[in-house]
């Protein structure tokens, strides 16, 4: 992962390192490793983490589809 630091401005290239890593799930991977998970456990996990997906595409589908309504957007005042 590589970030460029434009003018000496090493506050702003942190907060993009920040959001890269962010994004690509590197600090819910090192919490998930701080401590030992037992297979039976995370069997038990992952099986809840795929019901949690195959549920988030089949709410996006149908909002689609318009048999939903979509999510509520947030309007803020100025």
């Amino acid at each position: 992962m590589q970030v460029l630091v434009r003018d000496n401005n090493v506050d702003q290239a942190l907060r993009v390192l920040k959001k890269k890593m962010q994004r690509e799930g590197l600090f819910r991977e090192m919490k998930a490793r701080r401590a030992y998970e037992k297979p039976s456990e995370r069997r038990v996990r992952e099986k809840a983490q795929a019901i949690s997906r195959q549920r988030k595409a089949a709410r996006k589908k149908m909002q689609r589809e318009g048999l939903l309504a979509g999510p509520k957007r947030v309007t803020t005042a100025r």
